[in-house]
């Protein structure tokens, strides 16, 4: 069921001093600085009340908040203990000292967490935060595409439901996605479930037979190859920086393609003097004022999933102890042993 929104800012404005503050938003200044490109001083104001209350907050319930380079600034550089794409927080979970987890992200994220951390207490501020990549296919999809080509392995993005970890050989991301791919001891190798994904680790592993389930992102899947070559015209001397979740002509027209971890590396190694980041929006906002000499320019686009999170669901979260995932302990076995093969290889293969 969908949060009651009024209801919720009823109840912790019962608890909390919410109201937006230029003095608070003065006093943490040193936290704003990391957002001041792309966060307005009024807007600080409205939320340093929510940041000071949700940190408050955290120490009280031994809470660690991990925070995905999609959310947006104030919760990306205001709340989050830590930050990375969806396995790096889910590994870092695994490493912490804390008995509650709140995951900045989608709901598949937060089953990740759980998991591999099936001992902690793993909070979603909004459980209709969902991802369209992860809900194109169910275990049976699997199944299906185990019955077309038998014998092949199951590579699955890691960005699927639990269910369809478990009923996969091994998962992989958008960085180890075609090692892991090139490693699989067989022709042909089934990847789930996003074709652009698939199609381009198949560019990139030639020898391998890599067939795919016809599933995308809703953010990655709009952008165009004509797009790209028109942004060129308009912006010459733009860097064009593409998720490879974009389709492959996109990917083909970019000057460089990676993960969301290599999307960041890129930028932040050879700092162009401008760039446009070909995948969600928050990426490049929360990114910008670390790097000052590069011009991160749109268009983007934006995933409604994950701009569900806000500092007040996640404040609510923490305050009911509500939103808590749970993955049942026989499909999280199976899911655990796809993620750990896939951590295991990655070792093997020094990634």
């Amino acid at each position: 069921m969908p949060l009651d929104l009024p209801v919720l800012r009823t109840f912790l404005s019962e608890h909390y001093d919410l109201a937006p503050s230029v003095e608070l938003a003065d006093a943490m200044s040193e936290t704003y600085a990391k957002m001041s490109r792309v966060v307005s001083p009024m807007d600080w104001a409205i939320y340093a009340p929510y940041v000071k209350a949700i940190n408050e907050l955290k120490a009280k319930r031994n809470a660690v908040i991990l925070g995905h380079n999609y959310m947006t600034p104030e919760i990306f550089h205001g709340i989050s203990d830590f930050v990375g794409d969806s396995l790096q927080l889910a590994i870092k979970a695994t490493e912490v000292e804390a008995d509650v987890i709140v995951q900045c992200g989608v709901h598949f994220m937060a089953e990740t967490s759980k998991i591999l951390s099936p001992e902690k207490t793993v909070l979603m501020p909004d459980m209709d935060a969902g991802c369209s990549l992860a809900e194109s296919i169910t275990a049976e999809g699997v199944a299906e595409m185990r019955r077309r080509y038998p014998g092949a392995p199951v590579v699955t993005y890691v960005n699927t439901t639990a269910e369809v970890k478990a009923a996969s050989d091994i998962c992989c991301t958008s960085s180890n996605a075609a090692q892991i791919v090139a490693a699989m001891d067989s022709d042909t190798v089934i990847m789930t479930p996003d074709q652009y994904l698939a199609q381009n680790v198949a560019r990139d592993v030639p020898q391998k037979n890599v067939v795919w389930w016809e599933g995308s992102c809703i953010v990655h899947e709009q952008y165009t190859a004509q797009d790209l070559r028109d942004f060129r015209e308009w912006n010459p001397g733009t860097q064009l920086i593409a998720h490879p979740e974009c389709p492959p002509d996109v990917v083909a027209e970019a000057d460089f393609s990676g993960s969301t971890s290599g999307i960041l590396k890129y930028v932040t190694d050879n700092k162009p003097e401008k760039a446009m980041l070909i995948t969600e929006c928050s990426m490049a906002s929360n990114i910008a004022d670390s790097l000052p000499e590069v011009e991160f320019v749109g268009p983007c686009n934006m995933c409604p999933y994950m701009k569900k999170i806000t500092l007040e669901k996640v404040l609510w979260s923490l305050h009911t102890m509500e939103g808590q995932i749970e993955v049942d302990p026989t499909v999280a076995e199976k899911a655990r042993h796809a993620v750990q093969a896939m951590i295991d290889l990655s070792r093997k293969l020094g990634l």
